[in-house]
């Protein structure tokens, strides 16, 4: 898919869910409940949005040092908002990593580096906003608003987190069993014709040598880069706090009682399913589940109204400034290519020497 397009999608199917959702939603008691916001609130919320960028460009910061590199806080924030920009344009939010590697590499940070920190933030996030579940299971166990299937989601989540943990553990423990499962599905992907049998090789020697690569820095951020990467982790902790704490800060905003812990519960299936949707951004489905995650606690006359609120801040703002970063350092000229397999080779080795 083309920036273009994606970018075209993306703002379609947000301005449509958005205004249907205006449309069918909003009444006069939606005025009133706006109108008696608590101003607190609302510029609670909008602090909450620049700490949780400022947490994440210290995450990244952090990381960067525990790889042996050093990033300026100025190029973290920028790289934070390229992850908005690219994930909004990509299916299932896959395209903020392309950028922030070209951006990482364009810096003198060398590709296998680069791949370690943007790989490794985003696995912090996943398994972060997992965890935030089972422990808000813990400490709130009664649950009446959710179903048997919602329940079964959170089981499902539980179990995502937990393969994920092991799949990191065997990275860094054993990375020939993870080099052997890519290995079976590759060969699998030709058995199918999707691969050409002269690619097949190619691909798994790349593959291996970056999987050697991340396993030698992961050992770097747990050994040598220990410190840093604690912070890190902390970092991330931290800015996953603040990002679930907008959501309930909005609702107290218009005067509704909310139990935090049950919003971050909601919050974080719903955050969770986003990452399966096809559309570019999760967009529409995201308009839309955010809206139906208010309604539980806030009545459907304002839901539709806070979700969209809730996207313009946590989103729409990130990518907008997502965009005048890739204009800035990027140019739409390359934009294309990076998210492309060429783009991706140029990014690995753009003079066409042998990367370091």
């Amino acid at each position: 898919m083309s920036v273009k397009k994606g970018l075209s999608i993306f703002l379609l199917l947000s301005a449509a869910v958005s205004s249907a959702l205006l449309y069918f939603t909003v009444d006069k008691s939606s005025l009133k409940f706006l109108a008696g916001a608590n101003k607190l609130g609302v510029v609670l919320s909008l602090l909450l949005v620049v700490l949780m960028w400022l947490l994440d460009a210290v995450k990244l910061s952090m990381l960067a040092k525990a790889a042996g590199e050093r990033l300026s806080y100025g190029l973290s924030i920028e790289l934070v908002w390229l992850n908005y920009f690219g994930a909004a344009i990509t299916p299932m939010q896959s395209g903020g990593g392309p950028f922030q590697m070209y951006l990482l590499y364009k810096n003198n940070i060398s590709f296998g580096k680069s791949v370690a920190i943007t790989l490794v933030r985003t696995i912090l996030t996943l398994l972060i906003l997992g965890l935030s579940i089972p422990l808000s299971l813990l400490i709130q166990q009664d649950l009446p608003d959710l179903d048997w299937m919602m329940r079964g989601f959170i089981v499902y989540v539980i179990l995502f987190v937990m393969a994920a943990w092991l799949c990191f553990v065997l990275s860094l423990l054993r990375p020939r069993i993870i080099k052997r499962w890519v290995g079976i599905i590759i060969i699998t992907l030709k058995r199918f014709g999707i691969l050409k049998q002269g690619r097949v090789r190619r691909i798994i020697r790349s593959t291996n040598r970056e999987i050697d690569s991340y396993n030698q820095i992961l050992r770097a951020f747990l050994t040598t880069g220990r410190r840093h990467f604690l912070c890190g982790v902390a970092a991330a902790f931290l800015q996953m706090i603040a990002y679930l704490s907008i959501m309930p800060c909005m609702i107290w905003a218009i005067g509704l009682p909310v139990e935090f812990f049950h919003c971050v519960i909601m919050q974080s299936l719903f955050l969770f399913l986003l990452y399966f949707i096809p559309t570019p951004g999760g967009s529409g489905a995201a308009e839309g589940g955010a809206a139906l995650v208010f309604s539980v606690f806030a009545p459907r006359s304002v839901a539709g109204v806070l979700g969209i609120g809730w996207r313009l801040l946590t989103e729409y703002t990130g990518i907008l400034l997502g965009g005048i970063v890739i204009v800035k350092l990027v140019g739409w000229g390359l934009v294309n290519q990076i998210m492309t397999e060429d783009g991706e080779r140029k990014v690995k080795n753009p003079s066409g020497d042998d990367p370091v």
